[in-house]
């Protein structure tokens, strides 16, 4: 039995068949809330205070396919555990419509499948609680807001480095970068000092930056229990840490202007209000490159005659 609270929504068309899923779960020490229907499901969501842990569904609902609804909350809260448990079998899944959408599956119509289905609950738990990191109250909306900027022209690169290259010098540190994060990465558009890769959101700074207003400074990063034990800070030996969040005109973070350096220092309030320049810079820069883009959509095709 678990220790902790942890909250389940059971979505199941056939009302015995819930009942007994939910009464499973709830022995097993969960909290259970349950629906009938992807639209159920969905007004379930919308009322709760804070989202379930997990999502158990059955795959062939009245509106729509568990996988339907699995999709739908994983554009609201990435990492909620989702398991498909179902009488459908997995070669009836249609699982080439729904892309790189994932979830467990397991079929309900054997022998302990209710023990299974518990046990595979705490697993995937388990496994989220040991790669989780803190997510906005609305990253749903912080990821749709991310999407109109995500295709970036080879123009705004150049732009992008100048402005790095320029941080760089003015606050004299090892490395300073433009980054895009995303549901699972940290992405970085510029990068002035040693090359980074695209970051796992776990291993990253800036996924705590975009969760604040203003400049966040962690002045000895390996003092600090979020990230002492960060290997990948570790093997790029960062000791310092500085970030302004990329905002956007309707009030969503969706990446960082960031400053790190390999020895530990304070960052006074005028170096913090300079780095809040930078950031509005590149924020501006990402606008003006979307406006653009989005005005070369929607110009008419006109065939040109010489």
């Amino acid at each position: 039995m678990t220790d902790c609270h942890v909250v389940i929504l059971c979505v199941d068309p056939d009302d015995a068949a819930r009942a007994r899923t939910t009464a499973a779960l709830a022995d097993a020490g969960f909290e259970t809330h349950e629906a009938a229907s992807v639209r159920g499901a969905q007004a379930a969501l919308d009322d709760a205070d804070a989202p379930p842990e997990c999502v158990v569904t059955e795959y062939d609902l009245p509106d729509g396919t568990g996988l339907d609804l699995v999709r739908a909350v994983r554009e609201e809260t990435p990492d909620t555990a989702c398991i498909l448990f179902t009488a459908t079998t997995l070669d009836e899944v249609d699982t080439a419509a729904f892309g790189n959408v994932v979830a467990e599956y397991l079929l309900k119509d054997v022998s302990d499948a209710h023990d299974e289905l518990a046990a595979l609950v705490e697993h995937s738990l388990t496994f989220l609680s040991q790669t989780s990191y803190p997510l906005p109250t609305d990253e749903g909306v912080r990821l749709t807001a991310l999407d109109r900027y995500t295709t970036v022209p080879a123009a705004l690169d150049d732009a992008l480095d100048r402005l790095t290259t320029l941080a760089g010098s003015l606050f004299d540190v090892d490395s300073a970068f433009v980054s895009l994060v995303d549901a699972h990465h940290e992405r970085l558009l510029a990068c002035h000092g040693p090359t980074l890769e695209n970051v796992p959101r776990e291993n990253s700074v800036c996924t705590y930056a975009i969760l604040e207003e203003g400049v966040t400074v962690v002045e000895h990063i390996s003092d600090d229990p979020r990230f002492a034990s960060n290997e990948l800070l570790a093997a790029l030996d960062v000791e310092f840490y500085a970030g302004a969040s990329l905002v956007t005109d309707d009030g969503q973070a969706i990446g960082s202007f960031c400053l790190m350096d390999d020895e530990p220092r304070s960052f006074p309030a005028a170096a913090r209000d300079e780095l809040l320049l930078f950031a509005d810079e590149a924020m501006d820069q990402l606008e003006l490159r979307r406006q653009i883009r989005e005005l070369e959509g929607t110009a008419p095709n006109v065939e040109v005659s010489r």
